[in-house]
């Protein structure tokens, strides 16, 4: 029976969401080991001066927990 862990990350990037995604598991992978997945759970992007400057995500990251 596999045991599976999720945790919340916050993630911001100033390219895109899709940067912000791989910024936040590249981060994570760095401790956690077997992820599978990330849910994007909210998107958000700051403006200034009518431009979109940094792009942010809160996600939801599924690992396998050894057992």
């Amino acid at each position: 029976m596999a045991i599976v862990k999720v945790i919340e990350l916050i993630a911001s990037s100033e390219i895109s969401i899709e940067d912000a995604i791989q910024q936040a598991v590249t981060s994570a992978s760095k401790s956690i080991h077997n992820i599978d997945s990330v849910y994007v759970q909210d998107i958000k992007a700051h403006v200034q001066d009518g431009k979109v400057t940094t792009y942010g995500c809160i996600c939801k990251l599924s690992f396998r927990v050894d057992a």
